[in-house]
Parts: C-alpha cells; structure tokens; sequence
C-alpha cells in the first residue's frame, strides 16, 4: 500500500498540536487546583502527631476552623526518632495522641481517625497499604465540588501510597505538606523529608498538585515562647492545659544547664499548613517548577517540570493571634 508523505505529516502534525492541547489543559488544571483557597474547604490531616509537641496544636487548630476548613478525617503518621521505638511504635502513639484530642474537644473519633503505615517505603514506587492509605482513597475518589485538601505534617508515605495505589486521586486533590528546605538552601535535608525519601519523591514527581511549606527560612518563624503559652493556655481550658503542660516539659529538657529562667523558644511548625488553609495571605507563596530531590537529598532544577506552590515566608504574629484566640475559647 502506498502511503501519501503529505498525510503522514498531517497527521503527525495533527498528533503534536493534540499532545500540546492535552499538556495545556493538564497544565491549566494543574495551576487552577494551585490557587489559594478562598472560602470553606474539605481536608483529611495526616500527622506524625506524637513526634513532638506542635502537631497537637495543628490538629486541633484545624478541627477549631470549620469555617474554613471541615476536616473529614486524621490519618496517624509513622516516625523514628528518640519518642518511638521503631516506625509503627511512633505510628501507634500518634494515633494515640490524635484520639486523645478527639477526646479533648468532644469530637466522635468513629470513622474518622485512622492508622497509616507501619513502615517506610522499601524503595521508589513500592506503596505501603494502610487504613490510612485506603481511606484517602476512597475519599478522593467521593464526588465533591472542589479539591480535598490533604494537609501532610509529617512523613508522607500515606499520602505518596495512596497516590501510588490510585493515581486517579491526583486529580482530585491538593497536599499541603510542611517538608524540606526552601529552594535556594544547599541540602533539601530535614526530619519529614528525611523519615522516608522515596515517598517524598513521589510528592515532587508525581504531578499531583503540591504546596510546599519549607521548614527552613519559612515555617520556623513559627515560634512561641513559655510566657507566651503560659498566657494564653494556662487555666483556660483541659485541652489548653494539656498543651501548656507539653510546652514545661520541653523547655525543662531543652533548657537543663542553662541560666534560668531562659529565653528558650519552640518552632510549632505544623501549623503553617492550617495557617494557609485559612488565610493564604499570612503565608505568602509562589508558582515554581518542581525541583528534583537528589540521591544525596540536594534540590535540582530542570527544565520542563510541572509546577508546585511554595510558600516563602510567614506573618507569624497573625497566626499565633488566630491560633491561640481559637485554644482559649475551648
């Protein structure tokens, strides 16, 4: 059969402007899910929440905002550090502490708070099932008018897992995830990247529609002071005790040989993530190419990457105001 030259390339041509339309459209998409929210949203939490003490406030920030943000579900995140034993021992504890503040502010935990992986990937595309991982699927996958938003506080093997299990889901979420270094640093190096590389990596590479909050130079402006707590939490409620209580016994650890009293701080990291949800403007961020993260945990820029958002600074006074206003009225 002879085949017409001419037709060939109109098709080829035709087949290339189909492709660039596509990579347009997913690109259009992909920066439209990006956007700031405005008004309330829907949100699951997946938390390493007994790791250190400022998981517990963004927790209970984010369940205090449903004006802002209607949180469906918590998912219990694995850790390894001095308070676990191994992951699983600091996934148990975190689902621990994550019912304990259900408790706390009178929230049924039924349905609604799950345990996530036991352990870390064993390698790159190599998803680790869990309840957690399962149950953001299932709940991506509900109709609903707009994005699930899946604020990420810790390492994301649930998050990274469910997106390997069910790609679909991509389309249908946003991870607001507190992890890494900002951009510019030397080393991408820090705890919730560090917990589980590979699972990372499918955050950055996978196109699902990703804000940053780096730890370095952004999050860490998010320090509060024992005098600072002591006001605003102390007597004011169980909950609120509960949290003043953790901050004196971080302090004493933190501060054991030092001239007393000392002006010792504490970074409450996680709560950037709910910061943005109610108020972006306290957050500001900005469209980047997604950056490649190394096999020695540097950042790479290349070209042709799909964009993210990362935040680049935070209003910390405004945050603490919204924050612990909200703690003192429980």
């Amino acid at each position: 059969m002879k085949i017409n030259r001419r037709h060939c390339l109109l098709g080829a041509a035709s087949l290339a402007a189909a492709s660039g339309q596509a990579s347009t459209v997913a690109e259009s998409s992909l920066q439209k899910l990006l956007q700031p929210p405005s008004g309330k949203t829907q949100a699951v939490i997946d938390s390493d929440t007994y790791n250190e003490i400022d998981d517990q406030y963004a927790v209970a920030y984010a369940l205090l905002s449903p004006d802002r943000v209607a949180v469906e579900a918590v998912y219990a995140a694995p850790y390894l550090n001095d308070r676990s034993s191994s992951p699983a021992d600091g996934m148990q504890k975190s689902f621990d502490e994550i019912l304990r503040l259900m408790k706390f502010l009178g929230h049924d935990p039924a349905g609604r708070v799950f345990r996530g992986s036991a352990r870390f990937m064993a390698s790159a595309g190599a998803p680790v099932e869990s309840e957690a991982a399962k149950d953001l699927v299932a709940r991506a996958l509900q109709p609903r008018q707009g994005p699930l938003y899946v604020l990420t506080l810790g390492c994301p093997v649930n998050v990274a897992s469910a997106i390997l299990l069910e790609p679909k889901i991509k389309d249908r979420i946003v991870v607001v995830w507190l992890g890494g270094a900002c951009h510019s640093w030397p080393s991408a190096r820090e705890f919730n990247l560090m917990q589980d590389p590979h699972a990372s990596r499918v955050l950055l590479d996978s196109g699902v529609p990703l804000v940053q909050i780096p730890t370095k130079n952004v999050a860490e402006h998010l320090r509060t002071t024992l005098p600072e707590a002591e006001f605003w939490l102390k007597g004011k409620s169980r909950l609120c005790n509960f949290l003043y209580d953790q901050f004196v016994d971080y302090y004493k650890v933190h501060t054991r040989g030092k001239p007393q009293p000392y002006p010792w701080s504490k970074v409450i990291w996680d709560i950037s993530t709910v910061a943005w949800m109610i108020e972006p403007r306290w957050i500001p961020s900005a469209l980047v190419p997604s950056p490649i993260l190394t096999s020695d945990l540097r950042w790479e820029q290349r070209s042709g990457r799909h964009q993210i958002r990362v935040a680049t600074h935070v209003e910390r006074d405004p945050v603490f105001h919204d924050l612990f206003t909200k703690l003192a009225r429980t």
